[in-house]
């Protein structure tokens, strides 16, 4: 991302926030709030910078590196891949003792190592209140609420837990409730967090910006909930609410999940068009989103009712596993929450580490980074159906970084899903089943060879299990 700063005045004095994150998904949210902020005060200049720009354009690199050395207030979030890290630690570190603050959070533990807000530093040993952050790092309790939703209630409790204990704690709750801000990450939100950290840590050299910004707690939304354009809000965690936009007579229901971030941020075009698109073909649409990255809560509480499912179908949006997001995955539990759903599983990409003009005019295609995180490790779970629905454009009329629908693409995966839809309604006896054995090279006697495996006896297994008779099946090499 090109870097993007917003101020009035230019001047040396300027105070100088600075963001480093993984992409561009806030990109839109975070412009607005800068703009709203420099209006208020002149002198006070904001930049963000994506590290998925960094391998494709190095002046990117070098401008973030420019705005780390100079910024008062920087912010790191999302940096997990070593080449990202690696870009600018060196950095970061240099740059640590002489800002104002430093805020690191959801990355690989070396850049959150290098916090430090006032006389909260993360490289210490976590004692005392120090030692609440590690309550963020446990499984799911015994109500079976996921990890996530755990972390998240003791998210929003510590702030108010440490609120009246002096010394560090206080710094600790500021840490606490910057992550509050960022997980929510509206325009509102994002505008808060810059305005809180400022009056916070801002240092008399540049009194004159603290002293005029003021700010309120974080705006709250549901950690769990549902997304469609003709909510009132967008976001509700009341199924009741949701409309059904269909210009047909529903044929069947399709749950898709979503980035609650790009909904909080307005990014969500891409997330528009398909469910315009699946709605056209007769389809009832539940656009679900769950906090963090697993998204098992969304998938129990909004296609699920009693153990079953009400859902022909799920389409996952969100570019990442099931369970675990981009860092890591947890395959068996995704793959258990999948068995008992037992409806297809599709997961598609849209684009952000590149734009869909690079990966159109690419002869590789999808990253190697993009084919990992987006396609095989979901795979792992059970997901079928890749293909990219959307990204970033350079030809956007609107802001320059938000996500953008692949219109043509749309259209094919809503095909895709209409028919797997059909497909479920359709009488077994109806339904017709392709195999497609390994043949390679012809004509040398390979047709169904595999090391190690009866692929004939597996196959004929496989039709006895689906109890399809074999002399009703055609064999075609």
């Amino acid at each position: 991302m090109k870097r993007k700063r917003t101020s009035v005045d230019k001047a040396d004095h300027a105070l100088r926030v600075v963001l480093v994150t993984l992409d561009n998904h806030v990109s839109g949210a975070w412009s607005r709030a800068a703009v709203a902020l420099s209006k208020q005060v002149p002198a006070l200049s904001v930049s963000a910078h994506a590290a998925t720009e960094w391998d494709r354009d190095p002046v990117a690199l070098d401008e973030t590196l420019a705005a780390i050395a100079e910024g008062e207030i920087v912010i790191v979030t999302m940096l997990f891949l070593e080449s990202h890290i690696e870009a600018v630690r060196g950095a970061l570190a240099d740059r640590r003792e002489a800002c104002d603050a430093m805020i690191c959070c959801m990355s690989a533990p070396e850049i959150m190592r290098l916090t430090r807000m006032g006389r909260f530093r993360m490289d210490t040993e976590a004692t005392g209140a120090l030692a609440l952050l590690k309550r963020l790092r446990g499984g799911g309790d015994k109500t079976g609420r996921s990890a996530g939703a755990q972390q998240m209630t003791m998210l929003r409790r510590l702030p108010r837990l440490l609120r009246f204990i002096p010394g560090t704690a206080q710094d600790v709750r500021a840490y606490f409730l910057t992550l509050q801000y960022w997980l929510a990450g509206s325009e509102t939100n994002l505008r808060r967090m810059i305005a809180f950290l400022i009056n916070r840590y801002a240092s008399d050299a540049h009194a004159g910006v603290r002293d005029a910004l003021t700010y309120e707690p974080p705006l709250e939304y549901p950690d769990t909930g549902l997304y469609h354009r003709c909510l009132p809000d967008r976001i509700t965690d009341d199924p009741k609410l949701l409309c059904n936009a269909s210009k047909k007579a529903v044929t069947g229901a399709v749950g898709v999940l979503l980035m609650r971030s790009y909904a909080l941020s307005g990014n969500s075009a891409h997330y528009d068009a398909v469910i315009e698109s699946l709605e056209a073909r007769g389809l009832r649409v539940i656009p679900a989103f769950a906090s963090g990255l697993d998204a098992r809560p969304a998938v129990k509480a909004f296609f699920m009712e009693k153990g079953e499912p009400i859902v022909d179908a799920v389409v996952s949006l969100t570019g990442f596993s099931l369970v675990g997001g981009p860092a890591y995955n947890d395959t068996d539990a995704a793959q258990e929450m999948l068995g008992a759903l037992d409806v297809p599983y599709l997961a598609v990409q849209g684009l952000e580490f590149q734009s869909l003009q690079d990966w159109e005019s690419s002869p590789m295609g999808l990253m190697p980074v993009e084919a990992t995180m987006m396609v095989a490790i979901p795979e792992l779970d059970g997901a079928t159906g890749s293909m990219v629905f959307g990204g970033r454009s350079e030809l956007s009329a609107g802001e320059k970084f938000d996500m953008q629908p692949a219109p043509e693409r749309i259209d094919r995966l809503a095909d895709r899903v209409a028919r797997l839809v059909a497909l479920r309604h359709k009488p077994l006896a109806e339904r017709r089943v392709a195999i497609v054995l390994f043949n390679f090279p012809p004509n040398s006697g390979a047709a169904g060879t595999a090391a190690h495996l009866s692929v004939f006896e597996s196959l004929f297994n496989t039709l006895s299990a689906m109890r399809i008779p074999t002399r009703n099946c055609v064999t075609r090499f």
